[in-house]
């Protein structure tokens, strides 16, 4: 395969994806969906549908390929890592104030959307309940690496650890992970009918959830230029994501595993990270301008990472 045609497979993988947040940029500047939609929506997408996707990806997933302890283990081992990385070099190139705010930005990727929907895109069902039981993890180990960084900043902001604790066992991603996996390692038949309920539920998901991300991307705070929030930008974007699919390559993986790795490393900063900041009473603009700059840069970053990777042959 010649690198023309490489470039073309590559883009045919991630522009799907980055084509549905720009439209949703662009349904936002023409007023056709609003702030109301956006928040209605993504709440139907986080307490329902993506569920009922999370769910129904990993019941039909075989799990002695799906449910692999290796690559949670690295995912973990990896993200703290990138969080301590982006932690110290913030004790050194950020102001105090700003850098729980920096360091969340860094770290913390959307890999409930995006991630899963590049690797929907690149793996097919493997991506999707691979991906799905990886989430599980993601959840827990962000909101709670999150919490420590922006409460260490925050005067008089301590972390209400059994609330965290509550929220993320209360998560419905959570929820249908653990629900998911004994139906799945049980080997239990649902009725036909409401796998193609399920089916039909879940596939609005995706869509709907990357015009939303669109849709809250703000353009004209990018106006405001923040070197602080380019820097925490390239951290998420480009060093960490090189730094960490370089180092699961070194210690053996490789294909559709090192593939789902780097998608979810290379996740833009998930929406979530504005909602954390204001929570603690920590720079919103800063958090705002992250997650608008990454959100922007991975249709480039993601594109040429999946097109280094598989000229490779790695993945």
């Amino acid at each position: 395969m010649n690198l023309f045609s490489l470039f073309q497979q590559t883009l045919e993988t991630t522009l799907p994806v980055f084509a549905m947040v720009f439209i949703g940029i662009g349904l936002r500047k023409i007023d056709w969906i609003d702030e109301r939609f956006v928040h209605t929506a993504s709440a139907l997408v986080f307490k329902a549908t993506l569920p009922t996707l999370v769910f129904f990806s990993i019941i039909k997933a075989d799990l002695s390929t799906s449910l692999n302890p290796q690559l949670l283990a690295f995912y973990l081992f990896a993200t703290l890592a990138s969080f301590a990385l982006a932690w110290l070099w913030a004790r050194w190139r950020v102001a105090r104030e700003d850098r729980g705010v920096y360091v969340q930005g860094a770290f913390r990727g959307n890999c409930g959307i995006v991630g899963l929907a590049l690797a929907a895109n690149l793996y097919g069902d493997f991506g999707l309940s691979a991906g799905s039981i990886l989430l599980g993890l993601v959840i827990i180990s962000y909101n709670a690496l999150s919490v420590i960084v922006l409460a260490a900043y925050q005067p008089g902001r301590s972390a209400q650890w059994r609330r965290i604790l509550q929220d993320i066992l209360r998560n419905p991603l959570i929820l249908s992970v653990f629900a998911a996996i004994p139906v799945a390692w049980l080997n239990l038949q649902l009725p036909e009918w409401v796998m193609t309920s399920g089916d039909y539920f879940a596939s609005l998901t995706l869509p709907l959830a990357l015009l939303c991300i669109g849709a809250t991307v703000s353009l004209s705070a990018l106006r405001s230029d923040s070197s602080t929030a380019v820097s925490s930008a390239l951290l998420k974007m480009v060093i960490l994501p090189a730094l960490c699919t370089g180092a699961a390559w070194g210690v053996g993986f490789s294909g559709a595993e090192l593939g789902l790795l780097f998608l979810f490393f290379a996740s833009p900063t998930a929406a979530a990270s504005f909602v954390m900041a204001k929570a603690f009473d920590g720079n919103d603009r800063l958090a705002a301008n992250i997650i608008a700059i990454t959100t922007l840069m991975a249709s480039i970053t993601v594109t040429l990472g999946v097109f280094v990777l598989k000229g490779a042959g790695l993945i």
